[in-house]
């Protein structure tokens, strides 16, 4: 799915809920008509000199020039890319291998591939199915088609709207969120109300990608319609589309069984198992090129849902920037060159893919690769082949854009630390959110830079600010747009990928690496010092047959101060290897992890009667007549580095009664 791998699993961050635009209201009953909406990108839509016709032979001419290249270079085994035009395939073409022992190829027709999150699209379309049959209304609370219960938040209901446009408010779910082999996923009515997620956001107030939402979305579906959702999805999507290579059945029938490609980690040509995704709406499709490109076609061509429904489903619903792309019905908008478009992208741990649909031109992109190749080189091969796609066949005229006079001062306003929108609850993965945290900085000429969006090579994108808090990617297409918050500062910004679904909020103090790491570390160093000079001394007076005076409760307090220094140090390394063990296997998220997550609860439990010992310590040895003064300020460094440590744990969520993340 869309992020997956380890920082999907793993995202998480602390944000303040933010208003958002109202969505429009729907009687479901009524046809009604929405006209497509304008691009949102800050570009215009005359057409440029120098277009290339959108033919067969020149697509083809393109791609294996583009193609073969980019996969060797980004060490991806094979790929499949699938452009249709005007109702027909114009092209599908299968790169490298679907079987790299077997030197098997990629047939675009037969070779099935995992979409990951682009399977959201089949929920979302079999929604609008029903709204269209007047079956649902996207407005109304979802409780009225549920058997458990989402409760409001902020006094608002969760409504299909804010499901189809990632605003439900949800924190993100990593637990049972995805496992391996020739396993059937519990029912999906069980899986979603074993746990409903944390509310971290009002319904509509803030984008933040929810696969759970999804999820909810497709039992939806197959509640209101009486099919099992997989049924629902062959009898009204596949079957209209003519899509014969295309299941979300886990495992897969026996016939498609032997159509599967591999799926690889970087640097190994030793094939992965396949992937169960437990909340199959949001993830489990398998399908093959063609098929993908007959699901474009019926898309473009309204057999599935009718040119209302479709033009209310392409739609700005929600536009969190004024000059980034707007949040569609399930679908989000990649305006550019003038041109609307409208996709998805989509990630499993293995297969990472993306699917365009250019609505002005009657064509659609999709591309589907079975690694996620060196230093995460799908993820850029994807974005480059839609923008180099674009300018190719529908190019706009080059902009000479001036920087802004406000640069440098814009530039100062958005330096500093920022968590994601999409946030995994009041959990241990708020320590992923500190570890993984975007810090955004500004050189002399105004130039930003974010540590995470980076570029081909792996480096920061660079940004040029082309009016107020507005920022043109250099060498680039893409925007990066920030918004205010009243008192001046960030509320959020956004680049164009991702406007609409994904935010990068300002950290809160409570979570804010640029302060936490420095202090955090000098803590953690003063508490190794003590822990291992405590052994150290010991021997030391043994080795030389030193008996110290202090004895009593004072060498109690002493002993028990060190061992609290030696708990904390306990923790720190059981959590490394928490995570590290999640970012080799997924599946120790699905309750394997949930005995050590004890143990170490256990551990910080005692290190908090520990640092009560400390803070007891340092008060007697600052009483205590005759010490020596450094003596005093070491025992309250001591006491303080515990406190700290102890207020770090609790506010990282590393304490909880509750083990669903």
């Amino acid at each position: 799915m869309r992020l997956f791998g380890w920082l999907v699993a793993i995202t998480a961050a602390a944000a303040l809920p933010a208003s958002a635009q109202s969505p429009t209201q729907l009687q479901p009953t009524k046809s009604t008509r929405a006209v497509l909406p304008a691009p949102a990108s800050p570009t215009t839509s005359t057409p440029a000199e120098g277009a290339h016709d959108l033919t067969k032979a020149d697509l083809d001419a393109w791609l294996d020039g583009y193609m073969p290249y980019a996969l060797k270079a980004g060490a991806i085994p094979g790929a499949v890319v699938v452009v249709v035009k005007d109702g027909q395939p114009l092209t599908m073409r299968g790169f490298g291998y679907s079987d790299l022992k077997a030197q098997k190829p990629v047939d675009p027709e037969l070779t099935l591939f995992r979409p990951g999150s682009v399977s959201k699209l089949f929920t979302w379309t079999a929604v609008m199915q029903l709204v269209q049959a007047g079956k649902l209304n996207l407005d109304a609370d979802v409780n009225t088609y549920l058997d458990f219960k989402i409760p409001p938040k902020d006094g608002r209901p969760v409504t299909l709207r804010n499901l189809m446009t990632h605003t439900p408010g949800f924190a993100e779910t990593a637990k049972y969120l995805i496992d391996f082999g020739e396993k059937k996923p519990k029912p999906l009515g069980d899986v979603l109300s074993r746990w409903v997620p944390e509310r971290i956001y009002a319904p509509g107030s803030m984008p933040a990608y929810s696969n759970y939402g999804a999820s909810v979305a497709g039992y939806i579906v197959q509640r209101v319609s009486g099919e099992p959702f997989d049924q629902y999805i062959q009898r009204h999507i596949f079957a209209p589309a003519g899509m014969t290579h295309s299941s979300f059945d886990q495992p897969l029938p026996a016939n498609l069984r032997p159509l599967v490609s591999k799926g690889y980690k970087p640097g190994t040509d030793e094939p992965q198992p396949y992937e169960i995704i437990g909340m199959a709406p949001a993830g489990a499709l398998a399908s093959s090129g063609a098929d993908m490109g007959r699901f474009m076609i019926a898309h473009l061509n309204h057999r599935l849902i009718n040119p209302q429904t479709a033009q209310l489903m392409y739609s700005n619903v929600n536009k969190p920037f004024p000059d980034l792309p707007a949040m569609a019905l399930g679908f989000y908008h990649e305006d550019r060159n003038g041109l609307n478009i409208v996709g998805h992208g989509g990630d499993t741990v293995w297969f990472h893919s993306d699917l365009h649909l250019f609505l002005d031109k009657n064509v659609g992109l999709y591309i589907s690769m079975n690694s996620i190749g060196k230093n995460g080189a799908a993820h850029a091969l994807r974005e480059e082949l839609l923008q180099q796609f674009a300018d190719r066949y529908f190019p706009a005229p080059p902009q000479n854009l001036p920087t802004s006079t406000t640069a440098k001062a814009d530039g100062a306003v958005m330096a500093g630390h920022y968590v994601s929108s999409r946030a995994g609850g009041f959990n241990f993965l708020r320590l992923a959110a500190l570890l993984g945290e975007t810090t955004v900085a500004v050189d002399k000429d105004g130039v930003l830079a974010a540590s995470s969006i980076t570029d081909l090579s792996g480096s920061p994108r660079k940004w040029r600010e082309v009016k107020p808090f507005l920022w043109k990617e250099v060498n680039g297409a893409d925007y990066l747009e920030a918004v205010r918050d009243p008192n001046g500062g960030i509320k959020m910004f956004s680049i164009t990928p991702y406007a609409p679904i994904i935010e990068f909020l300002p950290s809160p103090g409570s979570l804010n690496a640029g302060w936490i790491f420095p202090v955090g570390g000098l803590a953690l160093l003063i508490l190794i010092i003590a822990a291992l000079g405590w052994p150290i001394v010991a021997l030391v007076r043994r080795r030389y047959k030193y008996q110290p005076e202090t004895g009593g409760r004072p060498l109690m307090l002493h002993r028990t101060t060190r061992a609290t220094a030696w708990l904390f140090i306990v923790l720190a390394i059981g959590w490394f290897l928490v995570l590290n063990d999640v970012n080799s296997d997924l599946t120790a998220l699905n309750g394997g992890l949930d005995m050590w997550m004890r143990l170490l609860q256990l551990v910080l439990i005692m290190a908090i009667a520990g640092t009560i010992a400390a803070i007891w310590n340092a008060y007697v040895v600052a009483r205590a007549p005759g010490k020596h003064v450094f003596a005093t300020i070491w025992s309250v460094l001591i006491a303080l580095s515990a406190i700290f440590c102890v207020w770090l744990s609790l506010d990282l969520g590393l304490l909880t009664t509750s083990l669903n993340y």
